[in-house]
């Protein structure tokens, strides 16, 4: 069975990606900061008949993430697929923003992913695997109020494709899931602020179903960016 590690995966994207993933027939290995719903989504998934470890990683604390990924691996299963959904965001003007934020948001959207890609992908290597991470058309744009996100999202979308350039060798392959506005808890968090229409964004399912097709196409090609936008435009 083809197993997938998602973060972030007790709400939102991760969330429905576990879902559509479990119904798709994989394994899943799931990471959220949130105990008490990861435990809930793995019995709620369990009862399609697949394979669900989860642990609790604060992606917000560098020191955890290693060990508890290691921890993970070390039950027996390695994923084909590694999801990096978790980020976080952050409005407002951009040199007003406290410095401990700066750092929180760099950890959450850009070092986490390199700390969960430093423990996963060599664990791949012996079979091949996939990286997806998320993205956001903010990666390629400047929005006011948005700088900081901005930011972190395109040195993502770098750190991605250095990824894939450098891992090719060992059969693994990287990309992008570029994502405009998605109607996710995100918008509810103390972080940002907004006055967007949330009715008009791309839902949950859909980007989880862009997460599946890109992790079902076959291990001699990869889309090195899907880019998802709503039919309104961006804002």
């Amino acid at each position: 069975m083809p197993t997938a590690l998602i973060t972030g995966a007790s709400r939102g994207i991760g969330q429905a990606a576990a879902r559509l993933f479990a119904k798709a027939g994989w394994d899943l290995i799931l990471v959220a900061r949130n105990e008490a719903a990861l435990k809930a989504l793995s019995l709620e998934l369990e009862n399609t008949g697949q394979s669900v470890l989860y642990k609790s990683i604060d992606l917000a604390d560098p020191g955890a993430i290693a060990t508890g990924v290691e921890d993970l691996l070390g039950r027996g299963h390695c994923p084909s697929v590694l999801i990096n959904n978790a980020g976080a965001a952050w409005t407002g003007d951009l040199l007003s923003m406290p410095l401990k934020r700066w750092q929180w948001l760099l950890q959450m959207n850009l070092t986490s992913v390199f700390q969960m890609c430093a423990v996963v992908v060599p664990a791949m290597r012996l079979s091949g695997g996939l990286v997806i991470n998320v993205s956001s058309h903010a990666s390629r744009n400047a929005f006011p109020q948005w700088g900081s996100y901005c930011t972190t999202k395109a040195a993502l979308a770098t750190f991605t494709r250095c990824l894939a350039t450098e891992e090719r060798i060992h059969g693994i392959r990287a990309c992008t899931l570029t994502l405009g506005s998605v109607n996710t808890p995100l918008w509810d968090t103390e972080t940002v602020q907004n006055s967007f229409d949330r009715d008009a964004m791309l839902c949950v399912e859909q980007a989880a179903a862009a997460l599946l097709h890109m992790a079902q196409q076959p291990s001699t090609q990869v889309i090195e960016d899907l880019t998802l936008m709503p039919a309104t435009g961006a804002f």
